[in-house]
């Protein structure tokens, strides 16, 4: 059986994660899903024909040659309309994953995109959200530890489940994070998330590892560490309870973490440096969301923005 071209493989990863995360986090509803799914699938069968050298770098008169293929396919301007909306959409969620640069796509004109990053919580739901665990929960001082320690940190997900002990020091308030490309950022923590961390190593952990030895700080019982599925289902748990809305996930404590220091004053800088991002362009989508909030504002209360 002749095998995909890694760039086809890698492309058809990216779709198959932005697909999730639409489901996941944006909680699109099944039939735009799908459509949007479709949309993209030709798109790959274009850049598979030879179209596209590399999907990560387009330009603008790649994505040019590509609308002209769909008018030439005899698409209505409606429907191409709606491929290109998802192209736009898919791009957007490459720059944030710093799968791409590539900002091509936006030149070309269409419908009223997405928000420019997903769900950020105020900072009293946050409160509310660290707080959700309470003592009648199973294990509740790690499901606390964890929530503190994801918006403490600003952290993914996937950098969180993935700390070890030897990361840990916590009598300097600080952890050692390992993000993409093995890249290694000491991030600081606050002194809720040190004290609810302390609880949890000091008080559960042995209790969940019982005689196996383990090496993860987050872990389940028998000492397996807590999957990032298992992270997901978590925190779902807690925003269910809370009546919160249902598209906030791990990353909504990330992408509120950095909002709410560039909303306290923080420089773009030392976000950047923080949330661990190569590209200073990446950390820039959050200044958005604050430009909206701070709009917002001025419409409301200014005498003579209406």
């Amino acid at each position: 059986m002749q095998q995909s071209p890694p760039q086809l493989v890698e492309l058809s990863d990216d779709v198959a994660a932005f697909r999730h995360y639409l489901q996941a986090e944006r909680g699109m509803a099944i039939n735009t899903l799908l459509a949007y799914g479709r949309d993209l699938d030709r798109y790959t069968l274009w850049v598979a024909a030879g179209e596209l050298k590399d999907y990560k770098s387009p330009t603008l008169t790649d994505f040019s040659r590509y609308i002209g293929r769909l008018r030439e396919d005899g698409l209505q301007p409606a429907s191409a309309a709606r491929h290109l909306v998802a192209l736009k959409m898919f791009y957007r969620f490459l720059r944030l994953e710093e799968r791409t640069r590539s900002n091509a796509v936006d030149l070309l004109s269409s419908p009223a995109l997405w928000e420019r990053i997903p769900q950020v919580l105020s900072p009293e739901a946050v409160e509310r959200l660290l707080r959700a665990p309470r003592p009648g929960d199973r294990f509740y001082l790690r499901d606390r530890a964890l929530l503190e320690t994801l918006y403490a940190t600003g952290c993914r997900a996937s950098e969180v489940v993935g700390l070890k002990l030897e990361d840990m020091h916590l009598e300097a308030s600080f952890l050692r994070c390992v993000g993409k490309g093995s890249k290694q950022r000491i991030v600081p923590l606050g002194k809720h998330a040190v004290q609810a961390l302390r609880s949890y190593l000091g008080d559960v952990r042995p209790g969940l590892l019982k005689s196996a030895n383990s090496t993860w700080v987050f872990v389940s019982r028998g000492g397996k560490n807590v999957s990032r599925e298992m992270l997901w289902v978590i925190v779902k748990k807690y925003v269910r309870r809370l009546g919160l809305n249902d598209r906030v996930s791990p990353h909504t404590l990330r992408h509120s973490f950095a909002t709410h220091l560039l909303s306290g004053g923080a420089d773009l800088r030392t976000v950047q440096e923080l949330l661990g991002h190569a590209s200073i362009q990446t950390t820039q989508l959050y200044t958005h969301v604050d430009r909206e909030r701070l709009r917002a504002i001025h419409r409301q209360f200014h005498p003579r923005a209406k």
